[in-house]
């Protein structure tokens, strides 16, 4: 643990032992593996990825299909998390093949066309889609490569072609393009910040010391400066973000400027113990849908499987309840974790109407398994 994190750590005790010791002794972390269904999980997360890849709207050339934010990135961070759980000596036939999907992509990125090109979605489509596509290759893949302990040539080529589309100059310097459909929270206004964090994170993860690496020194320090700036003004979505970012990427935040954001999140909790995605951003309602306040499986889990690596213990009392309200509101039948369009209407048993269904799955399964890490 970096000494950041250990910092932070001793002030989430501290935070404990406020309560006073009978109250501080009586928060025992959950007894997660015992009441949730991993199995179930898993088999939803495979459905759905499954689903994604071979829906004909997702699919992109050379049999490839389109990483998303809502279901393939949450998809291959979290489904590797329940291998051990479930007895698992290997990946699953979907993430083989949304690996294989990326790795390809990766390979003959110059001659494959942009997920959204600019002669059917109109300027500048074709570079915001280049922008998202080589941060979700770098995150996915440095991810693998960091569970495996060896950065591959794959993963070096995906972080080859992110570094030739980072901005180098303007207001963006640091960031990349990054796709904006109007679609709250991640294809909406200032969602590259949602993306540079990203990038952040797969520079931190990647092994093989490949952050300290000299040739990319410049780009990374550009990177720290644009996640920097104006960071005590970003909404708490952004702040959730860059708190994941800084506990991969060093020097991104002092301990004092984690423990702000810690805070900041802590007083946004609901009173069930979970958090809603409305209160996390600026967005403004689309199409006369009211954002719904109610806890969510997407907020919840991403901020309690990031206060965890931000150096919280599942025993610190708000951390807790979180990870209470995780264990009780998963879907018995299907092994999902509920979560609301902030965008539209939608029949919440519908392919289109469990995407952010799969979003919340893939965090609630990190934030509930790292809880169990020992």
């Amino acid at each position: 643990m970096n000494t950041i994190a250990h910092t932070t750590l001793l002030f989430a005790v501290g935070m404990c032992l406020t309560l006073g010791p009978s109250q501080a002794e009586s928060q025992t972390p959950p007894p997660v593996m015992a009441k949730w269904d991993q199995a179930a999980a898993a088999d939803y997360l495979d459905i759905r990825q499954a689903w994604w890849r071979t829906w004909p709207v997702a699919a992109r050339d050379d049999d490839t299909s389109c990483v998303s934010c809502h279901t393939s990135l949450p998809y291959a961070l979290a489904r590797p998390a329940l291998r051990t759980a479930l007895g698992e000596t290997g990946p699953t036939l979907p993430e083989m093949d949304l690996l294989g999907d990326v790795e390809k992509r990766v390979a003959l990125w110059n001659e494959m066309d942009p997920f959204y090109p600019d002669q059917t979605f109109g300027l500048p489509k074709s570079s915001q889609s280049k922008g998202t596509e080589a941060i979700l290759n770098a995150v996915i893949l440095a991810s693998r490569d960091a569970r495996e302990g060896r950065l591959t040539n794959e993963t070096r080529q995906a972080f080859d072609n992110l570094w030739k589309l980072q901005f180098t100059r303007g207001e963006a310097t640091g960031a990349w393009a990054w796709l904006h459909f109007d679609l709250a929270p991640w294809e909406s206004d200032g969602a590259a910040y949602f993306g540079a964090a990203l990038a952040a994170v797969a520079v931190g993860v990647a092994p093989d010391q490949y952050a300290t690496s000299t040739e990319i020194q410049a780009r990374v320090t550009s990177l720290r400066k644009y996640l920097q700036k104006d960071a005590e003004d970003r909404p708490p979505f952004d702040r959730v973000m860059l708190l994941w970012a800084s506990t991969e990427l060093s020097d991104l935040l002092t301990s004092a400027q984690q423990q702000s954001i810690i805070s900041d999140l802590m007083s946004l909790q609901q009173d069930d113990g979970g958090w809603s995605l409305a209160s996390l951003g600026r967005w403004e309602p689309r199409d006369g849908l009211s954002s719904a306040p109610a806890s969510d499986g997407y907020a919840t889990g991403l901020i309690s499987f990031v206060l965890q690596k931000a150096g919280l213990w599942p025993v610190q009392e708000n951390l807790n309840r979180a990870l209470t309200w995780l264990v009780q509101n998963q879907d018995p039948r299907s092994g999902l974790w509920p979560a609301s369009s902030l965008n539209r209407e939608r029949d919440p048993a519908s392919d289109l109407g469990l995407l952010m269904a799969d979003a919340a799955t893939g965090f609630a399964v990190l934030a509930l398994t790292l809880a169990e890490t020992p």
